[in-house]
């Protein structure tokens, strides 16, 4: 596995190998042993399958608040997507930034996104599908988003907002003006978790 930065150093990409021969291939897709090595040592507890039939659905951006807040391990085993985390860490000097990173499911990326983050991602090609770990179970009433294209967010997403496919839900999340402070910032880099 190698690990590549990004511009917010909590948000980690990784690239894991994949060995080819005449038969087809195979990938150690999840060592939790390898992620620890690499700093990333978590508890994930859940499996999330998303698929989406065209290109241009947007799902997001979420996020769950204390005592489940998620951790994230993303990957795509088929198609495209414009992936992102917005930093959402009250006090951090990324506040309010983000990263985005095109995931493809040939090349055996994943994207981490620590607690602390709203995360989303727009299909980049029809029948996509995304599979990600969390660190915490799917709980309803700690579910939040924020408004994927939010101005003061500054992301550029592949698809105009008259043509993103959204569910009614993550139509109606607040500006990040709006949110409440929901994670504290800390400067040495241990796991983030949600403000009591």
């Amino acid at each position: 596995m190698i690990v590549e930065p990004t511009r917010i150093p909590e948000v980690k990409l990784l690239r894991m190998r994949c060995h080819r021969d005449e038969r087809g291939f195979f990938s150690e897709t999840y060592s939790r042993r390898a992620l620890a090595e690499a700093g990333i040592d978590r508890d994930f507890v859940q499996d999330n399958y998303s698929f989406s039939e065209a290109r241009g659905v947007i799902r997001g951006l979420h996020f769950q608040i204390s005592p489940f807040a998620q951790d994230k391990l993303v990957r795509v085993v088929r198609g495209a997507i414009f992936d992102v985390a917005v930093d959402l860490r009250h006090r951090s000097p990324t506040f309010g930034q983000h990263v985005a990173q095109v995931i493809r499911a040939e090349d055996w990326a994943q994207l981490f996104i620590p607690v602390g983050f709203a995360h989303g991602f727009c299909t980049l090609e029809p029948e996509t599908e995304v599979l990600y770990k969390v660190s915490a179970y799917y709980s309803p009433a700690h579910d939040r988003g924020l408004c994927w294209n939010d101005p003061e967010l500054g992301i550029d997403w592949p698809v105009e907002p008259h043509e993103a496919i959204l569910s009614e839900k993550d139509r109606r999340h607040p500006a990040l003006a709006a949110l409440p402070v929901h994670f504290h910032y800390r400067s040495n880099l241990v796991p983030l978790r949600a403000a009591p």
